[in-house]
Parts: C-alpha cells; sequence; structure tokens
C-alpha cells in the first residue's frame, strides 16, 4: 500500500509540473505534439497565412489599390421606340376600302415601293375630273392666244392645276396621275399608296376588303438605322444629362452606346418617373421597337478614386463588409470597409490607403479558411 500510495504521489507533482509547458507550447499556435505543415495556412487572431503553394492552388489574386478616375453609372429602365423624325404612317386621305396589300409586317421597304391599292369614290371622281381638265388645257394650249383669250387660257390652265393637285393630296404619285390620261376609265377609284421612305414595316394591322376613314393608319414603317430608347428617370435624381451625354444598353449579354437627344421636363403623371430620350444606331438589326432595356448613364468621376470587383468584398460576422489586406507576403487580414458609388462592374471603397494590397480573387475561400480556425477578424 505504501509503494502504491508513493507512486501516486510522484504521478501528481509530475503532471503539475508538465502543465505550465503545454499551456506555453498551445498559446505559441502548436500543439505539443504536432507541427503545422508548410503546405497548411497557420491561423492568427486576426487572419491567417498561406503558403505559396495554397495560394496558387486556390487561385487568391492580389493587388495593390491605385486610386483612379472612374466612370459611374446610374441605371434607369428603358424601351426601344421608333425614330419619330424617321418613322412614316401609311393611311389614306379619304375614305377608302382595301383591295391588296404589297408588304407584310417586319418587311424592310424601299422608297417608292407599292404598299397597299385602295379604291374609293372620291379618288374616281376626282380622276375623271383632272382627265377633262386635261384634255381641255391641251385643247386650249393648241389654239393659242390667237384664238382664245387670255382669260379663259388662264381658267383652263387653272382648272388642270387644281385637278392635278386633288390627286397629289389623295396620295396619287406623279406617274400615277400621268396614267390617269392613258388608261382605262375603268379603272377610275383605284390608286396606290407608296413609301416615301425605305424602312421595315413595324405594323400593318388592316384586312382586305375593310373600309378605311382618312387618317386610319394601314401601316407604321420606321428607319431601324437609328432608333430611339425612352429612359425613364427619377426625378428625385439630380441628374445633370446635357444634349451629348453618353449612355450604356445592355440587352441581354450585348452593349450599345446611346446619346442624350432629348429630356422631359414634365413628369409622367402616371409612372412619377421623367423621361429622357436618346438616340442608338443599329447597324446589325439587333434592336427593335417594344424591346425593354437597361440603360445606364455614364458619369465620371471628379476625383480619383478607390474601386474594386464585386469579388473582392465578403461580410464579416456582424455583416460589415470587409477585404482581406496583405500585410506580408501570403499573410492575410479581415478589414472593414465602407462601400460607396457603384461604378460599372466595379464598387468604390473608402478606409483604406492608397497602395494597399488586397485580396481581389479568392476572398471567399479566405474567408472560408479563417471561419473553419473560429476567428473573428475584427476580434469582437
Amino acid at each position: 500500500m505504501n509503494k502504491i500510495f508513493s507512486l501516486s504521489l510522484v504521478a501528481f507533482f509530475l503532471s503539475t509540473a508538465i502543465a505550465p509547458f503545454q499551456v506555453l507550447a498551445q498559446s505559441d499556435g502548436h500543439s505539443h505534439n504536432e507541427v503545422s505543415s508548410a503546405s497548411e495556412p497557420a491561423e492568427h487572431d486576426e487572419g491567417i497565412t498561406f503558403s505559396p503553394e495554397k495560394m496558387a492552388i486556390a487561385n487568391i489574386k492580389v493587388v495593390a489599390l491605385v486610386p483612379q478616375r472612374y466612370a459611374s453609372y446610374v441605371y434607369a429602365p428603358g424601351e426601344i421606340k421608333a425614330n419619330g423624325y424617321k418613322s412614316y404612317i401609311v393611311s389614306p386621305r379619304t375614305e377608302s376600302v382595301v383591295i391588296s396589300r404589297h408588304a407584310t409586317l417586319g418587311e424592310h421597304v424601299k422608297k417608292g415601293q407599292p404598299l397597299v391599292t385602295l379604291f374609293s369614290e372620291s379618288v374616281g371622281q376626282a380622276q375623271a375630273n383632272y382627265r377633262v381638265a386635261y384634255n381641255e388645257w391641251q385643247r386650249i394650249k393648241k389654239l393659242g392666244k390667237k384664238t382664245v383669250s387670255g382669260t379663259r387660257l388662264l381658267a383652263s390652265e387653272t382648272d388642270f392645276i387644281a385637278a392635278s393637285s386633288r390627286l397629289k393630296a389623295f396620295g396619287l404619285t406623279t406617274q400615277a396621275i400621268s396614267d390617269v390620261v392613258k388608261n382605262n376609265s375603268s379603272n377610275f377609284g383605284q390608286y396606290t399608296l407608296i413609301a416615301h421612305r425605305g424602312g421595315a414595316v413595324l405594323s400593318d394591322d388592316f384586312s382586305q376588303g375593310q373600309r378605311v376613314a382618312p387618317g386610319d393608319a394601314l401601316m407604321v414603317l420606321a428607319d431601324e438605322d437609328d432608333l430611339w430608347v425612352e429612359a425613364r428617370v427619377s426625378p428625385n435624381k439630380d441628374l445633370n444629362l446635357p444634349i451629348g451625354s453618353k449612355a450604356i444598353l445592355k440587352l441581354g449579354e450585348q452593349n450599345f452606346v446611346a446619346t442624350v437627344i432629348q429630356e422631359a421636363h414634365t413628369i409622367d403623371p402616371i409612372t412619377r418617373t421623367r423621361i429622357i430620350r436618346l438616340s442608338v444606331k443599329n447597324p446589325d438589326d439587333k434592336l427593335h421597337p417594344g424591346m425593354f432595356v437597361d440603360v445606364n448613364f455614364s458619369f465620371a468621376t471628379s476625383e480619383s478614386v478607390i474601386a474594386v470587383p464585386q469579388s473582392a468584398l465578403t461580410r464579416s460576422r456582424d455583416g460589415d463588409w470587409v477585404v482581406f489586406v496583405e500585410d506580408h507576403p501570403g499573410e492575410f487580414e479581415a478589414v472593414e470597409i465602407e462601400l460607396g458609388r457603384t461604378l460599372g462592374e466595379l464598387t468604390e471603397i473608402k478606409g483604406l490607403a492608397p497602395n494597399t494590397r488586397i485580396v481581389i480573387k479568392g476572398a471567399f475561400f479566405v474567408a472560408s479558411e479563417i471561419a473553419k480556425g473560429g476567428f473573428d477578424p475584427h476580434n469582437h
């Protein structure tokens, strides 16, 4: 029994003497029976350290922050519209009946191309009057001033001009008017409207045999090489958008450059927005009226700022935005920053000095390695 008691006392004193050395070894960051591998990250109170091999495997990219002037953007929803200055509405100028169409929806027509043939009693009567006036004018001219008084000569010429002008007012071409005195009178009443400019047929909401009233839009033609964009901007945003200001239109993965051409000075009573009209070139025919696009108005920053990609930003436990700063090669510390303006695909950050080296790629991996060690980057 005495031997057992003596051995117990020896074990007690040995354990008491060794314990402080174990605590010192653990507080130094190493276990008493393990040594950290050079390829694994070493944990610190405020961050973590990676070997060059580990950084290469994790694809961690570090850059020095350099203040620059960037283009900032203000977003607004937009809609593609036909260019009102290069659009043309095809409509009858007197009550008519549709006989046949010569162009269809989406077709690109050329200037002078026939679009739709109509019939009108008023046009028929005007054609008959023109034929009579034309023949009378030709007869009077042949007689000459020696036979016919100047008054009658003038009256006949005036009747001819008035009859011709009436047909032009109905939309008949010069060639169609000339054909009135050549063709059979059985075609009286029929006339064809042509394209006064080239463009795409944006609408053709009519049927053959339909009776249409003066001014009814049979077709709308538009030059799609140069389109309008109507962007709706919040009236609360104090934007200085002089004529000629640039904007980037985004449609899916495609970007287009547009130019401000007009700015409304009234607020839409329904949407409570202000309309900014832009012009956009469309040489590849990728844009069409009715499409919705994202409009990003471009503004240059007045001073140099520090901006980083979204991949550099992470959240701390308490929700603050942080970036990982490299104090020494491979050693990263989470530093809280403040976000500023959105500058295209970059975000302005505040709180770091120029030339500070931070992680811009692989920040999520760095954060996850710190989280595994149970460290709060802010020592909270």
